[in-house]
């Protein structure tokens, strides 16, 4: 049968059928049960799936007096939604010694299988370029996580979670041909697309590493910068390891060019704000800055300190995510930046919290500090405030 005819079953990111060059869209993809039994039989196309297994996927605990009628009853529909998607008329499902099988009259293509297949022979081949270029191709496969919007369905998540792990295997083991090959070019590429695919998953640390061993330093920097504000922003948590890892062999591989001071004292200077307020920076500047305190504390005669301002509503409870925490988090940082002085430190934290670094001043200073940002922050019957807490910032020689 020629390759359009073929029935190509998209199952990483979003539930879809392909045939004869065509989407087979609309209402009947939304029919519960049409989906979920398509899903199951179609990633099981090699060996069926038995009626009882079936039933306890598609029923689950509905009282159903005839189980068996029932399921019947789903099948039957569904061959009527096929033909009538316009897919020839064939014996789509039929039951065998009680196992329902996908026809052999419409060839099944499907990504998932096609991404088992890559893995599977990736691991076996023992020739290095074949290797990388199964690896590779497995990793491209793979445009997102297993059927997505239905990993609340048992089977459908407990695959999910075992072609993340396959995935996240094939781009450590090509990430590691790519690097011995030294081939940073690819290495980047590659590592734009994973982090792509696969968000919140560290692989921005492959694109850090080959735009680093291309000497492509200020990229790298700014990549790790943005790279950590997302993660705040989106998740509110903290740099990996491995994020952190890279930074610091990204700071003792930066290298300059031969250049007179003055030069390089006004690159120093470039963006530098004169303006009145603190600081603002993001986590891994704000996080340097604090290590170079603890420093510059050792010779004594200075005193810090940390406080985190959080927002909260009327019972004490942190500000619930949504616009009215964006518009609250906005108004909360005009209010600490005029409130604190030039040479304080600012970063937001996470979602609805910001850090300061008070730097040369006393406890009395912070209550100060404080009813200047709730003097600036509170308007009128406002029930939203911020709740401090503040940590001496000690040095232990």
């Amino acid at each position: 049968m020629e390759e359009n005819k073929i029935l190509h079953v998209q199952m990483f990111r979003n539930f879809q059928l392909y045939y004869d060059g065509r989407p087979l869209t609309g209402e009947k993809l939304r029919d519960t049960y049409f989906t979920s039994l398509m899903q199951i039989l179609l990633h099981n196309v090699s060996t069926g799936v038995s009626r009882d297994y079936l039933e306890d996927v598609l029923l689950g605990d509905r009282d159903v007096e005839n189980r068996h009628q029932a399921l019947q009853t789903i099948v039957y529909k569904a061959k009527k939604k096929l033909r009538k998607m316009g897919l020839p008329d064939v014996n789509y499902i039929f039951l065998k010694d009680g196992v329902y099988h996908w026809t052999l009259q419409i060839p099944v293509s499907e990504d998932a299988a096609v991404f088992d297949e890559q893995y599977r022979k990736a691991k076996a081949c023992e020739d290095e370029e074949e290797r990388l270029r199964l690896y590779l191709e497995a990793c491209y496969q793979y445009k997102g996580e297993f059927l997505s919007t239905y990993t609340a369905v048992l089977w459908a998540g407990a695959e999910a979670r075992r072609y993340r792990r396959q995935f996240c295997e094939c781009v450590e083991n090509a990430a590691a041909l790519l690097r011995k090959k030294e081939d940073w070019i690819r290495l980047e590429e590659f590592g734009r697309y994973v982090m792509e695919t696969a968000p919140f998953s560290n692989w921005e640390t492959l694109v850090m590493e080959a735009l680093m061993e291309r000497g492509r330093y200020e990229e790298a920097r700014k990549l790790y910068a943005d790279t950590v504000d997302y993660y705040l922003r989106e998740q509110g948590a903290y740099p990996s390891t491995r994020l952190v890892a890279m930074m610091e062999k990204l700071g003792r591989q930066m290298k300059h060019s031969y250049a007179v001071l003055d030069q390089i004292q006004k690159r120093l200077e470039e963006g530098n704000s004169r303006k009145s307020g603190g600081y603002q920076c993001s986590y891994p500047v704000f996080r340097g800055i604090y290590h170079a305190l603890l420093r510059l504390m050792e010779r004594g005669g200075q005193s810090a300190y940390l406080m985190l301002c959080t927002l909260v509503d009327s019972k004490g409870n942190p500000v619930g995510e949504g616009r009215r925490q964006e518009e609250m988090s906005s108004r909360l940082l005009e209010a600490i930046g005029t409130s604190v002085r030039h040479g304080d430190i600012i970063n937001q934290y996470g979602n609805g919290q910001f850090l300061i670094l008070l730097i040369n001043t006393t406890r009395e200073d912070c209550e100060i500090i404080e009813n200047r940002i709730n003097q600036k922050f509170v308007i009128g019957r406002q029930r939203a405030g911020v709740q401090y807490h503040v940590n001496s910032v000690i040095c232990e020689a």
